[in-house]
């Protein structure tokens, strides 16, 4: 289910609750058991539809494999799309999962992302702006490591982001404007 249908599911859930409520604020009646059963038992099945962070996770590796070659090949416009477009489904991802379990406890990965995003993917922007491909290379690099600690932080070590050998979509990415 694609981020699109989730929200639509989420504000249908949202706009039923809201319906309930002018009812119950005329008659003065709070929300029964009944009802607060049957709202946990809706929220617990909206929870069952939400992607995993690994289905996510694998639309963040497509943009960011693409974002290498659109780099490397000097097309700006297609490595600001795939910087964004990066960027967009790892809030993604941490907007569904933001919580990890791990064996010491709960990892928030939210302070994880926001520093990706002031470092790694802000240096990625710079360099894309300056239309610098040596700087691009190092910050996509660095990125990388960035993706790999929040990995190994998240015990998955064996997830480990390396340079892509080929891009994963057959768009014409050496094309020019």
């Amino acid at each position: 289910m694609n981020e699109r249908m989730v929200s639509i599911v989420v504000l249908s859930a949202a706009l039923n609750l809201a319906m309930q409520a002018p009812a119950r604020a005329q008659t003065g009646a709070e929300p029964s058991t009944t009802d607060i059963a049957a709202l946990k038992a809706e929220i617990d099945e909206l929870k069952r539809l939400l992607p995993s962070q690994s289905h996510t996770m694998a639309d963040v590796e497509f943009h960011f494999a693409n974002l290498w070659f659109a780099g490397k090949e000097e097309n700006w416009p297609l490595a600001t799309f795939y910087l964004n477009e990066t960027r967009s489904h790892l809030g993604w991802t941490v907007r569904l999962h933001p919580v990890r379990r791990i064996s010491t406890g709960d990892l928030d990965l939210r302070p994880i992302l926001e520093n990706v995003e002031k470092s790694g993917l802000a240096d990625l922007k710079k360099a894309i702006d300056a239309k610098d491909e040596k700087a691009f290379e190092a910050s996509y690099r660095a990125t990388l490591n960035q993706c790999y600690a929040c990995h190994v932080a998240s015990e998955k070590p064996f997830l480990r982001p390396e340079i892509p050998e080929a891009p994963e979509s057959r768009l014409m990415i050496h094309e020019h404007d």
